[in-house]
């Protein structure tokens, strides 16, 4: 073979390589219909709505397309920060910055969840309707989750350009709640396990399997945005706290207890600091027999000293049955 026929032969299989890369690179089509049932299940999870997600998705991950979506899974562009799984680096807005690295693309639709809810700086946007994604996108460039200036507007036209908003109109309309979209097996939602009696209104943040659980020992879910366990028999507070990486008096401290209390008598515990007033489907509480304002801070995720303060009474005060409680 002459080294003219080398060079062309060379020459065919580069091209040939880079026209089946180039041919498989995601349409946006292709991204919604692969990822919104995804989004979906997130925001029945959440709140967040699916709109939101996807726009999101297909800005930050270029439709699955960026060096971060192909080798890292991440299709939300969430850097570290306090990050112990996997990392990938990567230009930003300085070089060679630190990203989050996933083993699968719904690890970052989770993660993603989990960022935005166990963020303080976020949870005014949980106060919002799913269905309001101008005011979603808005409260996210707020709250500083991009630099661009244009981040919000960009979110928006995403959004109406390709009417993502329907997608936001599966959202329960009973404040219970609803089936979740079926994705995979593994992405099913469990049953909700906090709830209000029939007679309050649903928190419509449902339970699910959070997959990158340090240990994957316990399942979390969410009340209020907030991440809590099922406690099981023979938990203590130092095995959970070694099984999520928080120290044991910082679990005391988001489930107001002063670490007399033993775990035995309780069903639930949080792994994060709860909020200052209730889900806005939940604005109080009839007092029912055995009822404490702990349970109640515990019930609705509040902080007891938030809820003492809102109500005017003293946490340890004995409630009579029939007194309404403000929980916003």
């Amino acid at each position: 073979m002459t080294i003219q026929r080398k060079y062309i032969l060379i020459f065919s299989i580069i091209f040939s390589t880079l026209t089946s890369i180039a041919q498989k690179r995601i349409t946006q089509e292709e991204y919604i219909s692969q990822y919104k049932g995804w989004a979906i299940a997130e925001m029945k999870k959440s709140g967040i709505p699916a709109s939101i997600t996807l726009a999101q998705g297909i800005l930050e991950s270029d439709c699955g397309n960026s060096m971060l979506a192909v080798n890292g899974n991440n299709h939300f562009g969430i850097k570290c920060h306090d990050w112990t799984g996997e990392t990938i680096f990567h230009d930003d807005d300085k070089n060679q910055e630190c990203f989050r690295k996933y083993k699968s693309a719904s690890e970052s639709f989770s993660d993603h969840t989990y960022f935005l809810v166990s963020k303080s700086r976020y949870q005014s946007l949980f106060s919002l309707k799913p269905t309001d994604y101008k005011a979603w996108a808005k409260g996210l460039k707020a709250a500083g989750y991009a630099t661009d200036p244009n981040y919000a507007t960009r979110l928006i036209d995403i959004i109406e350009r390709l009417e993502l908003y329907q997608f936001d109109s599966d959202t329960p309309k009973d404040n219970s709640v609803a089936p979740v979209v079926t994705v995979k097996e593994e992405e099913k939602p469990q049953k909700d396990i906090i709830s209000p009696t029939r007679k309050t209104p649903t928190i419509r943040n449902s339970s699910f399997k959070f997959e990158i659980d340090p240990l994957g020992k316990h399942k979390t879910a969410y009340n209020n945005g907030v991440r809590y366990i099922e406690l099981r028999e023979g938990d203590t507070a130092e095995r959970i706290a070694v099984e999520f990486h928080i120290l044991v008096s910082d679990l005391w401290k988001y489930n107001d207890m002063t670490g007399d209390e033993k775990l035995g008598s309780m069903k639930y515990l949080y792994l994060g600091t709860k909020r200052n007033r209730a889900h806005r489907d939940c604005p109080t509480h009839v007092v029912k027999a055995g009822d404490t304002l702990w349970s109640i801070s515990q019930k609705y995720g509040i902080k007891l000293n938030r809820l003492a303060r809102r109500n005017n009474i003293d946490a340890t005060e004995s409630l009579k049955a029939g007194t309404v409680i403000s929980l916003r």
